[in-house]
């Protein structure tokens, strides 16, 4: 069994593992060596990581993979120059690191380079200019302290008023004094990033369960509910995990979080298109009256923009889908329109998402103003918790968690291999370049992509766009039923694809989706 079919994850693979787990449990078998709770990126990366050291792994999620946080995100895989900038060197110089790794070691082909431009208009005083600069040539020594090679990021620069209008052809021209480029990371898709994790976890031996719960968690074990049918059993681990995110709290009662929910606009790249082109850059517009805070207007696949992102205190009850404040969807079309010729309206959105993200509460006035250092806790049971951080550094965080929970249970394992080891359909960038298959579809899959194109078993009709405002296949939903792990319409829809970030996209898609759950 070669390591694409021993990655594949689907209904079947599911059951049976949840059967072997529960005859196991009935039977007082050979507890396993971790359970990790969240089927998140930092769930996923711990996965793989105990995974890939040799221990038996179970990764037990009540929902779906990427299903909270993890499919909320700007899909930015930053260097972390806004933690520069006040003053966390440690965290992004860690920041830094780990997008080197991704961009040129494990995702290559789920991360790529992506101009961000700050146009300098009449309102960006020469000082506020000066300080971005100095910022970008900051950002390019952080990239050489990571390793980060000049050809995969290039050197920040000034531009000239053409070559912002180039970038961004929609950003205002009178007063427009040209403009300034710094390079960072993009995910083609947060979601595909923890697929992908979870299903190279899988490869390396891991039972990894969707609608799976757990509850009454404690250091050696905790209770498995399959959601789909309803039965319970008991579940023994050497040391566990809980990496539930925002829901952390729900199992270590102990640690207190404070949420901060980050808001996003959906636009068609239409919205951003204008004489010379489309948006091919990421447009970074300041704050007014704000120090190091920026909106970010980003090109996204499927002819889309994402416009974002606020930092807003989320207390109270924490929803499994969490939706934006009125108030934050006008500060955003606020703030982007600032920059742009013709200002954008709520007539002009395709949708919006949001997402919460599972601070450390430290006690500190604003949610934006707190650290995203990652926290790993050790409760007084065993139970590991590991909360805090951000995409970008999912990777280090699962060591430093897995490390500490090995620690605590006294438990021998290979060393860590996850800063080399690729996951399933990365290669280096000239091989990705050479495979047969759309570029599209590389972006999305990498060496998996002649499979993908493979699933429609020659009929052409399933190699064409399933609905108007997408370009996925049913190809692409089969292969997602099939290998992906995808179990109904809304993993198909909402996280394996991101067509039901547009609404009525969505509406437009569904029936291909339910066939694709037939066949």
């Amino acid at each position: 069994m070669n390591r694409e079919t021993a990655g594949s994850l689907n209904a079947a693979r599911r059951a049976r593992e949840l059967a072997e787990l529960a005859g196991s449990a009935a039977g007082a078998g050979p507890a396993v060596d971790v359970l990790v709770i969240g089927g998140g990126v930092t769930g996923a990366g711990i996965a793989l990581d105990a995974a890939a050291r040799g221990l038996s792994v179970v990764l037990a999620e009540k929902h779906d993979l990427g299903f909270g946080t993890s499919r909320w995100s700007s899909k930015l895989v930053h260097g972390g120059l806004r933690y520069l900038a006040s003053g966390s060197v440690g965290i992004a110089r860690e920041s830094a690191v780990e997008r080197g790794i991704l961009l040129e070691r494990t995702a290559p082909h789920l991360v790529h380079a992506l101009p961000q431009i700050v146009p300098l208009l009449p309102g960006t005083r020469l000082a506020d200019a000066a300080l971005v600069r100095a910022g970008f040539l900051a950002g390019d020594l952080l990239r050489l302290t990571a390793g980060t090679s000049s050809a995969t990021l290039p050197r920040s620069r000034r531009l000239t008023r053409a070559e912002v209008l180039r970038y961004a052809p929609t950003v205002r021209s009178a007063g427009l004094r040209g403009g300034l480029v710094f390079w960072d990371g993009q995910l083609v898709d947060d979601a595909r990033l923890v697929v992908a994790l979870a299903r190279t976890a899988a490869a390396h031996g891991a039972r990894v369960l969707t609608r799976c719960a757990v509850s009454a968690a404690h250091g050696t074990g905790a209770r498995l509910t399959d959601e789909l049918t309803g039965e319970s059993f008991e579940l023994t681990a050497r040391t566990v995990i809980n990496a539930a995110g925002v829901w952390a709290g729900e199992l270590a009662p102990g640690i207190t979080l404070r949420p901060s929910r980050g808001t996003h606009l959906v636009f068609p790249q239409s919205a951003f298109t204008g004489p010379t082109g489309a948006l091919n850059a990421g447009l970074t517009v300041p704050v007014p009256g704000e120090t190091n805070r920026f909106v970010f207007a980003l090109p996204a696949p499927d002819g889309r923009v994402y416009v974002g992102l606020t930092d807003e205190d989320a207390p109270g009850p924490i929803p499994d889908v969490p939706q934006p404040a009125e108030s934050e969807i006008d500060f955003l079309l606020q703030t982007i329109s600032s920059a742009l010729r013709t200002p954008l309206t709520r007539a002009d959105l395709l949708g919006t998402f949001a997402g919460l993200r599972p601070l450390l509460d430290d006690g500190t006035g604003r949610t934006a103003d707190v650290s995203r250092k990652h926290a790993v806790l050790t409760g007084p049971d065993g139970l590991v918790t590991v909360v805090g951080g951000k995409l970008t550094t999912y990777r280090q965080m699962a060591e430093d968690a897995l490390d500490a929970a090995l620690a605590h249970a006294r438990l021998t394992a290979r060393p860590c291999r996850t800063r080399t080891l690729p996951l399933l359909g990365a290669a280096p960038r000239p091989q990705l370049d050479r495979i047969a298959a759309p570029l599209r579809l590389v972006r999305r899959y990498g060496t998996e992509a002649p499979a993908v194109l493979a699933a429609a078993d020659g009929d052409p009709a399933l190699l064409t766009p399933i609905a108007p405002g997408t370009d996925t296949t049913a190809a692409e939903l089969l292969f997602a039923v099939r290998h992906e792990g995808a179990l109904d319409t809304a993993d198909l829809l909402d996280r394996r694809t991101r067509i039901g970030l547009a609404p009525a996209h969505r509406a437009a898609a569904l029936p291909a989706a339910e066939r694709a759950l037939e066949g």
